[in-house]
């Protein structure tokens, strides 16, 4: 039965959906489904790289063979197979890992949420880098922190720079290899010095790392985890080694912390699929990664290469990018008068995509810088996208 003239509802919502923001990106995304743009917008990994039918197959042994495990309710914690399993591959760099460490998460997201539900009260200092990945701006922005910006350069973020805004902070969140936005890495000097600052400081360092395995060259740098696995906080993700749709990250942190965690994934969504994780245990448990890994290195690493010559054909004097060795993106600073996000108008109307950078800044954007991916785009598009955007660029020189 309808109710006849029923008063309108007076919404009144909680303080801290004031605080929700679309993400920018996922704004552009929109617009780049359409089939004539070349979109470099998307932090997105290339769907030439999912193993559809590895996947498919252990979804059908998994149900054929446990199928009421699967599809039932599973523990908070997750899969136990599975948290052993990225113990044990944690533990390989040098460290000692447990499975207590290891909480899974649906997707890297979560984690960085449940991390600032657990770690984050209104106006507590939160430190980050300069520019920052957007989805942690995001996820932090919520609990309406104090963001303190943390000085970078070309080897990533400069740690003498930690101290002087540290005072009280409840964390330090970095992304040390093939940062998003920028593409670059920490050293492995600046590695050890990082570590050394956060734990005189007894400052909590969040090691962000869904990037580490795409370097397309050379040995891995070290984690900061196996560093110090008292004061890092590791977060992990299936989704650019696997399938982003599976939505299937972790968080490997001392004890202490992961109870704490646990108790807040229990109060936002019980656990993590366990259809999802004993599928994905299916799929990497005998070695699968080690094979496909090398696959997705050489894919990227080659539009890696075809985007940066096309960059040094197109582009012209004054503008500088960055040369990620591994990774899904590139980093654009244009001339100081150049606003990135008026040449995205521009370039939308011309068929290109990308992602300005003051989206990613904290504080005090740079309004002249901007974020490429090249990983879903083949190299002859790359090539006439790069060539559009640098006639549109040499047109406001």
């Amino acid at each position: 039965m309808k109710i006849e003239n029923p008063n309108p509802i007076q919404w009144r919502f909680a303080e801290r959906a004031d605080q929700l923001q679309s993400s920018f990106i996922r704004e552009i995304l929109k617009i780049t489904q359409r089939p004539e743009i070349i979109s470099f917008a998307g932090g997105l990994p290339s769907p030439a790289t999912f193993p559809i039918d590895e996947m498919k197959a252990a979804f059908d042994k998994v149900l054929s063979h446990n199928g009421k495990v699967a599809l039932q309710y599973g523990p908070t914690d997750g899969y136990l197979p599975l948290r052993q399993w990225i113990a044990d591959s944690l533990s390989a760099g040098g460290g000692a890992i447990t499975t207590e460490q290891v909480l899974m998460t649906s997707g890297s997201q979560q984690a960085l949420d449940l991390l600032g539900k657990v770690l984050i009260d209104e106006g507590s200092r939160v430190l980050v880098e300069t520019p920052s990945y957007l989805g942690a701006l995001q996820a932090f922005s919520v609990y309406r922190p104090q963001f303190m910006s943390v000085d970078t350069d070309d080897e990533g973020l400069v740690p003498a720079s930690v101290g002087p805004v540290a005072d009280g902070a409840r964390l330090l969140y970095a992304l040390p290899n093939f940062q998003n936005p920028t593409g670059r890495s920490l050293s492995v000097a600046r590695r050890v010095e990082l570590v050394e600052t956060c734990a005189r400081l007894g400052l909590p360092l969040i090691e962000d790392d869904p990037y580490g395995a795409l370097r397309y060259s050379g040995a891995p740098y070290p984690k900061m985890l196996n560093m110090n696995p008292d004061g890092v906080i590791y977060m992990g993700s299936f989704s650019k080694v696997l399938t982003p749709g599976i939505r299937l990250g972790y968080v490997v942190a001392p004890p202490p912390l992961v109870r704490r965690l646990e108790l807040a994934k229990q109060a936002a969504d019980l656990h993590t699929s366990q259809l999802t994780q004993m599928v994905v245990h299916e799929v990497i448990r005998d070695g699968f990664l080690d094979q496909h890994i090398p696959k997705i290195r050489t894919l990227y690493g080659e539009q890696c290469q075809a985007m940066l010559h096309a960059l040094q054909e197109h582009f012209p004097a004054g503008v500088t990018w960055t040369r990620p060795e591994g990774g899904m993106f590139i980093w654009v600073t244009l001339p100081k008068h150049i606003d990135a996000m008026a040449l995205l108008d521009a370039a939308i109307a011309s068929k290109v995509a990308f992602v300005p950078g003051s989206p990613f800044y904290a504080n005090a954007p740079e309004t002249n810088t901007l974020r490429l991916s090249f990983v879903t785009v083949p190299p002859e598009r790359i090539r006439a996208g790069i060539a559009i955007l640098g006639k549109l660029i040499a047109a406001r020189l």
